[in-house]
């Protein structure tokens, strides 16, 4: 579904990605590892246009999108969180929501995506008249989830869900993207609790200084000596 292809990219004279090559299939979780200041982010924000790549090139279901508008991808069914959700804090829950359903063919059947949010989340919907900025930061997360799943995408990219989360929650938000995958949706997400993301991902690659070093199945990198050591603290 997703394909990363030769990626490079560089801020000014400092290349951050090198020839970066990965790929998600339809229904996988994949998960990117690696330390702060790898290049994790910065694959995200290549693949959505948020930076332009020097070369190589990502590939949605077989179109090129490196370079499109984040518009034009919400429509071909990508959704992108950030790390921190970027939440309209003075807007309420069900207005954050409404915001995520902006493309065209999202906005006639709202509605039912609101149904279909609230059921995925019921605290959104006990609270749907609450300010975001009043909100925990777990559930904060929640609802910036929640607004992506608006669009009805095909493939979610997430960055640092767990973030500054309590443990209880990131078991709550790591039981949500198992969720999506149930209902077939591909999600590569960017992750620092390695140990976690990778008992729940299909396939996971590291990233060290811009490039990909490792790559397999979940159950490979767990087993694998470097990983463990440089990673899990095993």
């Amino acid at each position: 579904m997703l394909k990363v292809k030769g990626l490079n990219v560089a801020y000014g004279g400092v290349q951050a990605l090198w020839d970066v090559s990965i790929e998600a299939g339809e229904g996988e979780i994949v998960a990117l590892l690696g330390a702060n200041g790898a290049g994790k982010t910065t694959l995200l924000n290549a693949i959505t246009g948020v930076i332009p790549a020097l070369s190589g090139e990502a590939e949605f279901e077989g179109r090129r999108i490196d370079g499109m508008k984040s518009a034009e991808l919400t429509e071909w069914g990508i959704a992108y969180l950030p790390e921190g959700g970027r939440l309209f804090p003075d807007m309420t829950i069900r207005e954050n929501l409404e915001m995520g359903a902006f493309p065209r063919r999202m906005w006639r059947e709202r509605a039912k995506r609101l149904r279909d949010v609230y059921a995925m989340f019921p605290k959104l919907r006990e609270r749907e008249k609450q300010l975001a900025r009043t909100m925990s930061g777990g559930e904060q997360q929640m609802l910036a989830m929640g607004r992506g799943m608006m669009s009805n995408p095909r493939l979610c990219l997430f960055d640092e869900l767990s973030y500054g989360l309590a443990p209880i929650m990131v078991d709550e938000v790591f039981g949500i993207v198992r969720s999506l995958r149930e209902r077939g949706i591909t999600v590569l997400m960017v992750e620092q609790n390695a140990y976690q993301t990778l008992e729940l991902a299909d396939r996971a690659y590291v990233l060290e200084n811009g490039r990909v070093t490792l790559g397999g199945t979940s159950a490979e990198l767990l087993g694998d000596d470097y990983v463990r050591k440089s990673y899990l603290g095993l």
